[in-house]
């Protein structure tokens, strides 16, 4: 049997927790999962902070690879957020742990998190 609709949002809901506790633990308990905001989301864990600015973190429990949608999404929700960077961490299948997820962002957003500071956009 497929996944169907219901139990592809109960893997990404259980995704999102993961990830969230997993950041609790180890970088700062204010870490947590956000609360859906529809159009004007602004990614699906907050309390993530860096030189004292937002980082945007958009998680995705997904069969398919799609960098480049889930990375406008990101940057859709770091510019919803005012946030300093945005980033995706996506499942990583066959692996369980939370830490070795794995995480995608641009060069752009790494500049501006070595920096603290973003660049101009194009």
């Amino acid at each position: 049997m497929g996944r169907t609709r219901a139990s592809a949002k109960a893997a990404g809901s259980r995704f999102e927790r993961e990830i969230a506790d997993v950041l609790a633990l180890y970088v700062d308990d204010r870490i947590d999962r956000r609360v859906k905001t529809g159009a004007r989301d602004r990614g699906d864990i907050g309390g993530v902070r860096l030189h004292g600015q937002r980082i945007t973190i958009e998680c995705k429990n997904t069969s398919r690879t799609d960098l480049a949608g889930w990375m406008a999404e990101a940057g859709d929700e770091r510019g919803n957020d005012d946030a300093l960077a945005g980033m995706v961490i996506s499942k990583r299948h066959g692996n369980a742990n939370p830490l070795d997820q794995w995480v995608h962002m641009t060069v752009r957003e790494l500049v501006a998190i070595l920096n603290a500071k973003r660049l101009p956009e194009d």
